[in-house]
């Protein structure tokens, strides 16, 4: 009954039981099926009119909104219009009880139910999970025709007992489903004498009219035949809910063929009880948006407001809503803690993080300690053995059992008891299982368990040796992938020094893992452990990392190439060339056949790197500004991020529909832009690889991008085979101006990239570029104005460059010719005749002194502008199309033949050659030290230089 209704009954109670003929008024309300006739008969039975009206109204008052108003008509139709005046204040209200909707859309009829019943209000702070909510619902309807039960279910904090108050609160569900109301009972951690007690406090709320029996029941088996009876004849169709049941034998007190709704940690506690069994799972994750509104709500702040850390907060509790509650309310009383919380909780500081009054423990490592410490001695040892897995790693049965020896049934089952408490979790991989735990459970077993992590290592890795002490795993094996994976890390932490080295020094284990893996990780394994490798024997950490980063791509993928014979390839002095002859002698007596190259001179020890990210032609590659990325596009229309130290994937993008020609990365490293044959230009975010932003602006293939230096806001210019230089303002990201315009004239026939030079300073663009008369111009790149031109028009120009203080220009042409330039008057200032073939690039020094240029004659000139003498660097096979200028007056320069060259041009010497590649060298980049370039060819590679 409405809150105000009950109110006004109660107050007028006395008036009304004074006056009124309770016969006269019962005649209406039996026609309006409000009273039965054995209430009508409880109520003659009374002694005196008094008593009669007395008890009329306690009927009324156990009843709904529909008994209200066909009492107050009664009271019109019988002529006590003076008291039906005392209830008319809510005379208005809907005979179907239906009420009128409060603000926060629940009825007055819902929340009566709800009052009457013992369900919790919602929390302070509520953010709804509609999709869990109905789940609950949907299950609530299937109880309509049939009595069974449901189970909430999920590990310690994830919202259980909100979501099931929340599911109730619908108008539909408590008509349509529990028309015999709903009754909250919080269970928890019982014994037999506790739930007694539960059950007689439920029995005497049922049983208000004391109809049954004036005492309590006096043992759990009475206590269970009363619930039976008052359900069945007062409450039929009524829901019971047990809060937080830990115990299956507490639900056997309630198995009594009646609706029922439990919370539990331990979706097993059902299994003993019969009827209709429904499971609805809570995961222990809120989503990250959720999560931050939550924090919202307890700071009063916006979302858009939130410090950096309320984002930090939600990815390191994996957003469980019971670490952003506690951590919520706690900023609620100290708002400048952000910083405080969030390191408390990377440091597994779980006792600071306390003190919230909407749940049942005070401190986060009590709620997580709570189910463990229920488990039985024996078993809580098997669920310590999870402390040395890393996170969000999924581990096969068959490891488990060879850690515990023990059969997969076995093993199986006892693992089943920790995902039924919500303490593990299991995903079926075809046949087989694998097993994980939430980061919180993880981090709080870490955290317990700090003294013994060790030993807890090496257990495993002990027993790994001990299986597979003669024959490593094989790929067909459901644990092969776990063990090639996490076995070094095991080793590392369990302190296994020598166990280490012996395993990434092994062959046998080198051409497993990489026929699984590929080279990255286990270069970087050998990254990562150096200081580790380095104490046992650092020259052979040195060269067998060397002998990866260069011969890793072929390992991967040739699975015929005998590791032996590549490893006696390598020099005499090579810890690799040792283990390789160890290894084939080894191998002899079984009828191995390796051949030794006696003869082989010594060969330089230079650290590189190898790789193949793309299946076709890799057309450019360039460093990120740190150095410690690569990104790398080409005719397989991807675009590739990998670790510049290891090759490790990190991105791997269908980028386009088309060959992609170029990219770049932004000044601050966040973005890369991608252009491509297929006329569009795209800007990625580098670390997620989400598209940002598809300009399709150009008509023409897209041949070149590269953003500003620096300076706000960043700017990206394209140029394409359209004739149009494209300049977009990295605001667009973000809703500003979308793009610039400036058209440039280019002549007929093929246009290559190097036709324009667009070049940046901090927070300008200029842009040199041919004309329809291929005279040379020069263009504000922001404003598209033509700051100067040249008047020579004898020569076809293919390239094109500034001086870096941007007062000269150089042009090179399809005759072998440069031509220098003023720009401030467009006057001709040089002609310089070298080159026998086109020249194809050209570029100042950084002093603006001297003047190199490339050619498709393979050669490359130094020129003294100014003097025209110059002096020929000759070394290449093939074309040199294109070479790069270094601070320290060094040249790299890279041509078809697959070569790259280092050059000192203050002395025209040769310092160093690299054969990179077995197809042309289509585009090499410096890293912002100098120290390492990366080149691209035509034989699909991409590789990492070290030593320039």
């Amino acid at each position: 009954m409405d809150e105000r209704a009950k109110s006004l009954l109660l107050q007028n109670r006395a008036a009304l039981a004074k006056d009124i003929r309770s016969s006269y008024i019962m005649d209406h309300m039996i026609s309006d099926g409000v009273i039965s006739p054995q209430e009508e008969e409880t109520v003659k039975n009374k002694a005196t009119q008094l008593d009669r009206a007395n008890q009329l109204i306690k009927l009324i008052l156990g009843k709904d909104n529909h008994a209200f108003v066909s009492f107050y008509n009664a009271l019109l139709h019988e002529g006590y219009k003076d008291l039906a005046a005392l209830l008319k204040e809510v005379s208005s209200i809907d005979i179907f009880g239906t009420g009128k909707v409060s603000a926060n859309g629940i009825t007055s009829y819902v929340k009566t139910t709800l009052c009457e019943g013992g369900v919790p209000q919602r929390p302070v702070v509520f953010v709804s999970r509609k999709n869990l909510v109905k789940d609950i619902q949907d299950r609530f309807y299937q109880l309509m025709m049939e009595s069974g039960w449901v189970v909430v279910y999920g590990m310690a904090g994830c919202g259980k007992s909100v979501l099931a108050a929340e599911a109730l609160r619908d108008h539909s569900i408590l008509k349509e489903c529990f028309p015999g109301g709903v009754h909250w009972l919080s269970v928890g951690k019982q014994d037999k004498a506790g739930l007694l007690m539960k059950l007689q406090n439920l029995c005497t709320r049922l049983d208000q009219d004391c109809k049954y029996s004036q005492r309590p029941p006096l043992n759990v088996e009475e206590a269970r035949d009363r619930l039976r009876h008052l359900i069945m004849h007062s409450y039929p169709r009524c829901l019971l809910i047990l809060d937080d049941v830990w115990d299956s034998w507490v639900l056997k007190a309630f198995d009594i063929q009646c609706r029922v709704l439990v919370t539990s940690r331990d979706r097993s506690v059902i299994d003993t009880v019969s009827g209709m069994k429904l499971l609805v799972h809570v995961d222990s994750e809120l989503e990250h948006q959720k999560g931050l509104e939550i924090l919202s709500l307890y700071v009063d702040q916006k979302v858009e407001e939130l410090p950096k850390e309320a984002h930090h907060i939600i990815q390191e509790s994996k957003g469980s809503p019971l670490v952003v509650s506690l951590i919520g309310s706690l900023l609620r009383e100290f708002p400048s803690r952000w910083a405080f919380y969030l390191k408390q909780l990377k440091n597994k500081q779980f006792k600071r993080i306390r003190k919230s009054s909407s749940y049942d423990y005070e401190a986060l490592d009590e709620a997580m300690s709570m189910s463990v410490d229920r488990l039985k001695d024996n078993v809580k040892e098997y669920y310590n053995d999870f402390s040395v897995i890393e996170k969000d790693v999924k581990v096969p049965t068959q490891v488990l059992c060879i850690l515990w020896d023990m059969e997969s049934e076995d093993v199986e089952d006892m693992l089943q008891e920790f995902v039924n408490k919500s303490l593990l979790y299991c995903d079926r991989n075809g046949k087989s299982f694998l097993y994980y735990l939430h980061d919180l459970q993880l981090d709080f077993l870490t955290e317990r368990n700090r003294n013994q992590l060790p030993a807890l290592h090496a257990k495993l890795v002990s027993q790994y040796l001990k299986r597979y002490s003669h024959v490593l795993p094989t790929l067909d094996q459901e644990d092969c992938t776990y063990w090639y994976h996490y076995l070094a890390y095991h080793m590392a932490q369990a302190n296994m020094q020598q166990e280490l080295c012996a395993l990434l020094f092994s062959f046998d284990w080198i051409k497993s893992k990489t026929r699984l893996f590929g080279p990255a990780h286990l270069i970087h394994e050998f990254v990562h452990y150096q200081n580790i490798l380095d104490k046992q024997d650092m020259k052979a950490r040195e060269d067998f990392q060397e002998f990866l980063s260069v011969n890793g791509h072929l390992l991967g993928q040739n699975s015929h190439i005998n590791l032996v014979q590549l490893g006696l390839s390598e020099p005499n002095e090579s810890a690799v060339y040792k283990h390789a002859v160890r290894h084939a002698r080894e191998k002899l007596p079984q009828g191995a056949l390796y051949v030794n190259w006696i003869n082989k001179q010594s060969m330089k020890n230079l650290a590189r790197l190898a790789v193949r990210p793309h299946t076709d032609a890799v057309f450019h590659a360039c460093f990120s500004r740190d150095g410690q990325k690569i990104a790398s596009v080409g005719a397989d229309k991807t675009l590739q991020v990998f670790k510049s130290g290891t090759g490790e994937n990190l991105l791997s993008i269908e980028a386009h529909d088309d060959e992609v020609l170029c990219c770049a990365f932004s000044a601050d490293d966040r973005y890369i832009a991608t252009c491509s044959v297929d006329k569009k230009v795209k800007v990625w975010n580098a670390v997620t690889g989400t598209l940002i932003r598809d300009y399709d602006e150009h008509s023409e293939p897209v041949s070149c991008c590269q953003f500003t230096n620096g300076g706000s806001p960043f700017l990206l210019a394209t140029c394409s085979h359209d004739c149009l230089l494209k300049k977009h303002c990295k605001n667009t990201l973000f809703g500003m101006k979308l793009w610039e315009t400036s058209k440039v004239c280019k002549p007929s026939g093929t246009i290559l990239k190097r036709e324009f030079d667009v070049v940046f300073s901090r927070d300008k663009v200029m842009v040199l570029a041919p004309d329809k008369e291929d005279r040379l111009l020069l263009i504000n790149g922001k404003t598209g104005d033509v700051i100067c031109q040249s008047s020579r028009q004898d020569f076809s120009l293919t390239c094109c460059c500034l001086c870096h203080d941007h007062h000269l220009a150089a042009a090179g042409g399809k005759d072998g010719s440069i031509q220098v330039f003023d720009l401030a008057t467009g006057k001709f200032l040089k002609y310089l005749k070298g080159h026998r073939d086109t020249v194809q690039h050209c570029q100042f020094t950084p002093d603006g002194k001297w003047l190199v240029s490339s050619s498709d004659d393979s050669t490359i000139v130094v020129w003294d502008w100014i003097s025209g003498s110059s002096s020929l660097l000759q070394g290449h096979k093939e074309a040199v199309r294109c070479f790069r200028i270094l601070e320290n007056f060094k040249l790299l320069s890279w041509s078809f033949d697959g070569t790259v060259r280092v050059w000192n041009l203050q002395n025209g010497c040769k310092e160093d050659e690299f054969q990179c590649h077995n197809g042309a060298v289509l585009s090499c980049d410096v890293s912002s030290d100098s120290m390492k370039f990366a080149s691209t060819s035509a034989d699909n590679t991409a590789k990492v230089q070290y030593g320039v």
